[in-house]
């Protein structure tokens, strides 16, 4: 090639840099790839532009792979989470807000199989499935501004719960078909439900109020509710922080998905400078090299990039492995044994961040000062790593691991361990 394509052009075109990448998901391989190159052909103006992708969440609903964690007692395909994990990372690649929308999907999904009881997994998994239902949240557990208090029925009617107040960090909420919820039922800021309901109920309201600097479409707003009403069989039960080992894997299952953003993200960054620099790269003017593939500190800084990214996939894969095997264990899972996979995703978590923030900012130097133009969108997957890094404390997932380390003492299960 001799221009270098425009980003968006480049993202959706088929890499020579075989190599490098596996693209490899068995079965579903080709409605992966169809679906990554979809999202990668407008990616760059959409990061500018920010707002909801409307187009790309129709394309994630079309590709039917929104369905992959339902089970097959409920007419799903139970894809095991290594795959759904490696499908991540490729969308992320390419689209790291689509990638985050499609991870949460599955977040959702899992929450339902772990907190519904037999006859509301039936029917919430059982509607994904025939209605392709796509997946909002309002669940973060920091935000506890929202109450559920009990109604009493009148004239002989059945009561019924009554949601108040305001959830933030509610990705996916926009467009969505479905909400889970969580909120206090009592005064106790601890006793918290986790709900399902639909997003277009009364009093539900979803804010376009998100405008980050990275993770640009991720519709992660506010939504606020006012006198909805909620019946006693959409409350699912406690989100699994006092709840059984098996219930408390709704948590490692989601900083998975946060750990493989951070390493698609990484990936694609390393491949657009990869064919920047075989395009437009220069060496160094005292290189004596005619090509910058062969300066030879550029080959180092890929040396270097090429192999904290390889690590943090290891890693990354290891950790889905042994999550798999948990979640397999169901009711069974003891708490030492999910104790020891919560100290191998935070070890998993903290290389992949500290990998991700280095490759993307790297880049840069491989490539030189004209490659921060504007133009390229390079920057973004720099900007979606930083923000998303800042989820939760990595400080705290590294002092866990330094306890565990020291003292054999796995993390105690919490909303964000």
């Amino acid at each position: 090639m001799g221009q270098l394509l425009k980003l968006d052009e480049q993202a959706a075109a088929s890499y020579t840099a075989g190599h490098l990448v596996a693209r490899d998901f068995g079965a579903l391989t080709e409605a992966v790839e169809h679906t990554a190159a979809a999202l990668a052909l407008t990616a760059t103006e959409r990061d500018r532009s920010g707002g909801t992708a409307w187009t790309e969440r129709q394309v994630l609903r079309d590709s039917g792979l929104l369905k992959l964690a339902v089970p097959a007692a409920f007419g799903g395909p139970e894809t095991p989470w290594p795959t759904i994990y490696k499908i991540i990372r490729r969308f992320a690649e390419v689209d790291s807000s689509l990638a985050h929308l499609f991870g949460f999907q599955h977040l959702q999904v899992a929450s339902v199989a772990l907190f519904g009881n037999p006859e509301q997994k039936a029917f919430y998994l059982g509607k994904t499935v025939s209605e392709n239902w796509f997946w909002g949240n309002a669940t973060n557990g920091l935000d506890t501004r929202a109450t559920l208090v009990w109604r009493d029925g009148k004239d002989g009617t059945d009561g019924h719960y009554e949601l108040n107040g305001i959830k933030s960090f509610c990705s996916g909420a926009t467009g969505s078909d479905m909400l889970n919820i969580t909120a206090p039922r009592s005064a106790d800021p601890a006793d918290r439900v986790f709900l399902s309901i639909p997003t277009d109920r009364s009093g539900v309201k979803v804010l376009d109020d998100w405008d980050n600097l990275g993770q640009r479409q991720t519709d992660s707003g506010s939504v606020t509710f006012d006198k909805v009403r909620v019946e006693a069989h959409e409350v699912l039960g406690p989100p699994g922080t006092s709840g059984t080992p098996r219930a408390t894997l709704r948590t490692l299952v989601s900083q998975l998905i946060l750990i493989e953003i951070y390493i698609g993200n990484a990936q694609g960054a390393l491949l657009n400078a990869w064919q920047y620099t075989h395009e437009q790269g220069r060496p160094w003017f005292t290189s004596g090299v005619a090509r910058a593939i062969d300066d030879p500190f550029t080959q180092q800084h890929y040396g270097d990039l090429r192999i904290a990214l390889r690590a943090a996939i290891a890693l990354a894969e290891d950790a889905a492995a042994r999550l798999q095997k948990a979640w397999e264990r169901g009711d069974a899972l003891t708490a030492a044994e999910r104790g020891e996979l919560a100290v191998a995703i935070y070890e998993t978590k903290i290389a992949a961040a500290r990998a991700a923030l280095d490759i993307t900012a790297k880049i840069f130097e491989v490539m030189g000062a004209r490659a921060t133009a504007a133009k390229y969108g390079f920057d973004r997957f720099w900007r979606n790593v930083r923000v998303h890094t800042l989820h939760d404390s990595l400080d705290y997932k590294l002092k866990d691991v330094g306890q565990w380390v020291l003292t054999g003492e796995v993390p105690t299960p919490s909303i964000y361990s």
